[in-house]
């Protein structure tokens, strides 16, 4: 069984993001850079095989999940070894697979005091535990999102004018 872990104002001592991705990076050698791409769920989910042998399945987790319902299978996975090991958390999925900054440091600060209450010690390779799956970090979330083609509104542009152009021709 988990030794629970509960934040609060006064019991919060934080890291800085630079050190927590290092933290997570040396722990289960992955190669993130940064916070927003804990939001694919497979680095807690490889923790949990590394604090509690046998309680995910390591064969399915999505190492390389790059969209986000491949994210909320990996959470999906994470919540059942929760279950498992009476972690009393409840894990924000629709938050983190968004890839927002500051609620994927929330969890990864309260996940590392909950490492801290649980490991024992214990060697572990986690490329090894992951058989030889490669761990791609998934892509910046911000990217996805904000790095869309942007619409042109030029009159010179060949879409210009289409919608005006299509009723102009209905109502003659």
């Amino acid at each position: 069984m988990a030794v629970n872990v509960y934040s609060t104002s006064i019991t919060q001592e934080t890291m800085s993001r630079h050190d927590i991705i290092a933290w997570v990076n040396d722990i289960v050698s992955l190669n993130y850079t940064k916070v927003e791409q804990l939001c694919s769920g497979a680095a807690y989910c490889q923790f949990m095989d590394m604090l509690f042998p046998g309680c995910i399945s390591l064969k399915k987790v999505k190492f390389q999940a790059k969209l986000e319902h491949e994210y909320i299978h990996n959470f999906k996975l994470l919540q059942a070894s929760f279950k498992r090991m009476n972690v009393d958390k409840v894990i924000p999925v629709e938050k983190l697979v968004k890839g927002r900054f500051q609620d994927n440091l929330d969890f990864i600060q309260w996940f590392k005091k909950f490492y801290d209450a649980n490991y024992d010690g214990k060697e572990y390779d986690p490329v090894e535990a992951r058989q030889g799956q490669d761990a791609i970090p998934p892509p910046d979330p911000g990217e996805q999102i904000f790095n869309l083609p942007k619409k042109s509104h030029h009159a010179n542009s060949p879409t210009a004018g289409t919608v005006t152009t299509k009723l102009a021709l209905l109502f003659q």
